[in-house]
This record gives structure tokens, C-alpha cells and sequence, in this order.
């Protein structure tokens, strides 16, 4: 399974036949899933395995099996170019400009960011340490939650129905990352979840026959460089403007019109006056950098106050060899491709740093063609600042970045999209994102998918039926699986390589 020739992925399969507690329904055995423990595998070989339906919980790799498990978990990506904030995700972003621009922490102070404290006894990885060889299937049960996992649905907040013009200006975010962007699939941007279930009543909605809501600011502006443009050229209202100055008007008014991204709130220079200093660091985790040594101790000291505060984790856990384990072990391979992101591909640690103190931590996994997130764990000091929403937009700016240097590098992968537990389903609302159909492994896009799973917790997405034969239409193909046998048993779920 070796990818471009490189070392081969070393993997011990451990089966799937006995089920396990879920930390979703709390089912005692309904939770099934096929397991290995990798021992080292290529960034390729990990893209493959994701893309069928795996996922990595330190280094042991593992798939639901989505026909039997009591909650079925289907990997979900977001197109992190075609991205579209929604109104809540822009006011997560404000907020925490406001708090660095002018340390405003008095309007959400005493708000809780709902994150995945509701699955706690998942979110910890206290299998007793012992050899890989020797490690059971019962020990070696999934970590279910995931960095993206961490966030609860905070569009549900009551100032989602505020308009954005009512909301204050502020300046930007002194936030730093290290590297570059990512490339998406052509998608049309997705509207939420409940508009796949019932069209606007009659009275509220956009009416498509008139033009977009202005901002009365917007107008304003644009009316006074009309004026001063007719006033500079000694015309009346109404003459036709020329040249460069009827560019400079075009143009206004067609950026006017164009809505805020990310980085219009992330990568904007903080005045002089700034309260506070944000940056964001990518260190490696596999192997650790000097970086990441050095500030080991510190990180650990966040997790471990994590786990204190939202998994009430007794004072003694989690260990540093828990820690390690779960969230700095990694089986992948660091790689550098001369087409590639400057870091290089693997496991890395994204660190958030306020005034030089870390404040957040979240695991990520750079692959040719995503940014897998892993896990976040952050100081409950700072919980005000809904740092998993806002850490899930920063991943995605950040694969946007990566993009600009390694072009297939274009999706930004969240882990598992869980819709038979509510409280999970606010990864659906990062749009536009796409659901794997877990018998064809097609990506569908999730409008599509949400209907189906309204019926059925399990469902196949891609009615094709042509995808079981491997004949697709144009820009659809369908992975040719192979079969990895370890010990005798088959490992099924990754991709043939070319």
C-alpha cells in the first residue's frame, strides 16, 4: 500500500465481532467497528482509508460498521473553498475580535459553549499503556469524538436573528498562521438544514424578482462617492461617468455587494491600541519538533484542565502517557512533496496563543487533499470565546491557505456526521459539505443525504446503480478496493493504489 514508492503502511487488524459501549445512545454493545493498529502509514494511504469510511484515534485506526452499529457515523467533508459563514459563525468571529481589539468580554461572559462534555466518557483514552502487539480489541476502543466533534450547534443562539448591520464594527484579529491554502470541488452554497424540510411561508423568504437587501451603510457610501466623483468631473446627476473613475464606482459597488469571508475577519492587521495578541502556530506532533517539546508541558497542562473542568476527570487523569497516546502519537509518515504545503504532510498541533499563553490546542492531520481535524481541547477560562466554532473556522482558512501552495489539497474533513444523535448534528451546518455514501463511497452532497436519514439511520446516499459495478458518470469514480489480510482476516477499506 505503499504510496510513490515510499516505506509501506504496517498495520495489525484486530476485527470487529464484539461490540462495545456507544458514547452517543449509551448503548452498552451496539457500538461495531473494524479496528487496526498502525504502526506507521503514508499520509496517501490514510487519505485512502478516510476516504472508506476510517478514522484515527492516536494510532489505532478504525471503521463503524454502519449496518449494525447502534449510531451510525458517516464521514463528512466540507468544500473549504466554496465555504459560506452563516450568521452565527460571523458573530463567533466578531466576538472574538472584539475581545482581542478591545478585551469586550462583558456581553459573553457568562456564556457557555455547549461542546462534547455530553459524551465525556469517550473523549478520554485510558486503556491501560502495554505493547501494540498485546493491546485487546475491548482496550482499544474508538475515541467516537473528534476535534469537530467539540461543538455543539451554537447557530441555535438567540442573536442568530440579528442583522449583521446592527452589529458592531470592530477591528481585526491579530491572528498569525503558518502556511497556505486549499482547493475545493465546484458546489453551489447550501442552505441549512431546515430548508431541505420546508420552503419559506408565504410573507418571509428572499423574493427572487427583486435585487438583494443593501446595507443602508452600503448605500450611504456609495452615494457619497457618486457625489464626489460627479462633483470632481462638474457634472449633473444623471450624466454618464468615465473612465477610470466609472471603474472605481463599479467597483465599489460590486465589493459593496459581496459578503464577508473568513479572512476579512482573520487576517486583518489589529490597530496599535490592540488589547490582546492572538496567534495561531502549527507545530508537528509526528515526529515532535523542537516546537513542540518545547512547549509539551504547557499543552498538557491545558488538556488536563480541560478534562478537569468539561469531562470532570478526576485530579490523577489524564496521565501524560494518556495524553500522548491520544492526542500526540501518530502513525503518520511527515512527507514533503515539492507540490505540497511548505509544513509538509502528517500530524501537526495547531496552537492557539494569547498574549503567550496557550489558550487552545487543536489536532490536525495535513493530507494531499485535506486538512483532517482531529480533536480540539482548550482553557475553560476562555470558553466565552467559543473556541471550537472559532477553531473550526480557522481550520478552514487555514486549509484555504494550504491550497494556495499544494492545489489538490481542497477539503476540510470533520470527522464523523452522527445524525441519529441530535446534539451531533451541528457539523452539517459548515457548509456546503458532503456526506460518503457508505456502500459506494460516493460523496453526496448532505442535502441530499438528510431526507434519507430523516427515514433510516443507515442509508445509502448514491442511488446510482451503477456504482456497484464501478461504472460512473464523468467526474465520478468509484475507488477499486483491495483486500489487506493480516493474521488471516481481511482489512477492507482502502484504495488501490495506482
Amino acid at each position: 500500500m505503499a504510496a510513490g514508492g515510499g516505506s509501506p503502511s504496517i498495520v495489525e487488524y484486530f476485527g470487529g465481532e464484539d461490540g462495545y459501549r456507544c458514547g452517543y445512545c449509551r448503548s452498552d454493545t451496539g457500538n461495531l467497528s473494524h479496528g487496526m493498529w498502525a504502526h506507521s502509514m503514508t499520509v496517501q494511504d490514510y487519505q485512502d482509508l478516510i476516504d472508506r469510511g476510517w478514522r484515527r484515534s492516536g494510532k489505532y485506526v478504525y471503521k463503524p460498521i454502519m449496518n449494525q452499529t447502534c449510531c451510525p457515523q458517516y464521514t463528512i467533508r466540507c468544500q473549504a473553498l466554496h465555504f459560506q459563514a452563516s450568521k452565527s459563525h460571523k458573530k463567533v468571529l466578531k466576538k472574538m475580535l472584539k475581545f482581542i481589539s478591545k478585551g469586550d468580554v462583558s456581553k459573553v461572559a457568562n456564556e457557555e459553549e455547549p461542546m462534547d462534555s455530553h459524551i465525556e466518557d469517550v473523549a478520554t483514552c485510558d486503556f491501560p499503556y502495554r505493547s501494540e502487539s498485546q493491546v485487546s480489541q475491548s482496550d482499544l476502543t474508538p475515541l467516537a469524538v473528534d476535534h469537530t466533534e467539540r461543538v455543539e450547534d451554537e447557530d441555535k443562539d438567540s442573536g442568530e436573528t440579528k442583522e449583521e448591520g446592527n452589529v458592531q464594527k470592530v477591528e481585526s484579529d491579530s491572528a498569525q498562521i503558518c502556511t497556505d491554502k486549499d482547493t475545493a470541488v465546484p458546489a453551489e452554497p447550501s442552505h441549512s438544514a431546515k430548508a431541505v424540510h420546508a420552503p419559506p411561508k408565504p410573507g418571509k423568504g428572499a423574493d427572487l424578482s427583486k435585487p438583494l437587501c443593501r446595507k443602508a451603510k452600503d448605500i450611504r457610501k456609495e452615494r457619497k462617492l457618486q457625489k464626489l466623483l460627479q462633483n470632481q468631473m462638474g457634472t449633473v446627476e444623471g450624466s454618464q461617468l468615465q473612465g477610470d473613475q466609472a471603474f472605481l464606482l463599479q467597483n465599489s459597488k460590486s465589493k459593496t455587494n459581496q459578503p464577508k469571508n473568513i479572512e476579512d475577519f482573520v487576517f486583518v492587521p489589529l490597530p496599535d491600541d490592540a488589547r490582546h495578541k492572538l496567534e495561531v502556530r502549527v507545530v508537528r506532533s509526528s515526529p515532535p519538533s523542537s516546537q513542540f517539546k518545547a512547549t509539551f508541558q504547557e499543552s498538557y497542562q491545558v488538556y488536563k484542565r480541560y478534562q478537569m473542568v468539561i469531562h470532570k476527570d478526576p485530579p490523577d487523569k489524564p496521565t501524560i502517557n494518556q495524553f500522548t497516546r491520544f492526542l500526540c502519537d501518530s502513525p503518520l509518515e511527515a512527507e514533503h512533496a515539492p507540490d505540497g504545503p511548505e509544513c509538509g504532510y502528517g500530524s501537526f498541533h495547531q496552537q492557539y496563543w494569547l498574549d503567550g499563553k496557550i489558550i487552545a490546542v487543536g489536532v490536525i492531520d495535513i493530507l494531499p487533499y485535506c486538512v483532517s481535524s482531529v480533536y480540539l481541547y482548550y482553557d475553560p477560562d476562555f470558553s466565552f470565546l467559543s473556541l471550537g466554532v472559532y477553531s473550526a473556522l480557522r481550520e478552514i482558512a487555514f486549509t484555504r491557505q494550504l491550497h494556495e501552495k499544494a492545489p489538490d489539497l481542497s477539503f476540510y474533513y470533520m470527522g464523523f456526521y452522527i445524525h441519529s444523535c441530535p446534539k451531533m448534528r451541528y457539523k452539517g451546518q459548515y457548509r456546503p459539505s458532503d456526506l460518503l455514501c457508505p456502500e459506494t463511497y460516493v460523496w453526496t452532497p448532505i442535502e441530499q443525504c438528510l431526507p434519507l436519514l430523516e427515514h433510516s439511520k443507515y442509508s445509502r446516499f448514491n442511488q446510482d446503480g451503477k456504482a456497484d459495478s464501478g461504472e460512473y458518470g464523468e467526474g465520478q469514480e468509484l475507488p477499486n478496493p483491495v483486500e489487506i489480510i493480516f493474521h488471516g482476516q481481511k482489512v477492507l477499506g482502502a484504495q488501490e493504489q495506482e
